[in-house]
């Protein structure tokens, strides 16, 4: 195969993953979201931040119905206890749930430049973990641990190997402008909901119910 013949192939191949993601983004942006599962639940994945987006995170948890969304999978940052005491606590009656950690992309006060890499290698962990897991369905509420496990989920639902949803809450906290997570996630995020109506303007599709948590 000559090297044109190759760019050609690169070229359409380029091409054809472009209208795959113009297409996803389509879809979320003009129709409702659709849960389809071929199994009794949703398998679900629920990123946990920590303080306060974990607590926020727990109750919204509480009022779903543990029967459709299992079973459950916790994300949570490698050096995050008090969200792993918490989550257990949380779910001290239930079986159908487990956990796993993750790099985080980016600590506390790291600079943005050192954060370029602990972000490639919190995806290089979060790759095998969503695709052998699966999920229909991802939670979260703000971490910066969130951004890239939804990046992940969403490029594998436009490479064809999972149909997945991410459902982004908006932490109570953000009252008048987006999160820097939110700002990122409201591109390709399924549903994308706000606490505060006034953060409607802040994003082109909010939606707001009130207070969740």
């Amino acid at each position: 195969m000559s090297i044109y013949e190759i760019s050609i192939l690169i070229s359409t191949v380029l091409c054809l993953i472009l209208l795959r993601v113009l297409y996803v983004l389509l879809k979320i942006y003009t129709t409702k979201c659709d849960l389809q599962s071929s199994h009794d639940g949703l398998r679900t994945i629920l990123c946990l931040g920590s303080g306060g987006h974990t607590t926020e995170l727990l109750r919204l948890v509480k009022s779903l119905n543990c029967k459709k969304y299992n079973p459950r999978l916790y994300i949570i940052a490698n050096n995050d206890k008090s969200s792993e005491v918490k989550m257990h606590s949380s779910e001290i009656s239930q079986k159908d749930y487990s956990f796993t950690k993750i790099p985080r992309s980016r600590n506390v006060k790291q600079s943005y430049s050192s954060s370029v890499l602990s972000t490639l290698h919190a995806f290089t962990r979060i790759i095998p973990i969503v695709y052998g897991f699966k999920p229909d369905i991802i939670f979260c509420n703000g971490p910066g641990t969130c951004v890239p496990l939804c990046v992940v989920a969403f490029v594998l639902r436009c490479l064809f190997l999972i149909d997945c949803r991410i459902v982004f809450v908006e932490s109570v906290c953000r009252v008048r402008t987006l999160s820097l997570t939110g700002k990122i996630l409201q591109l390709f995020a399924d549903i994308f909901v706000v606490q505060w109506p006034q953060l409607r303007n802040d994003c082109f599709r909010a939606k707001y119910f009130g207070r969740l948590t």
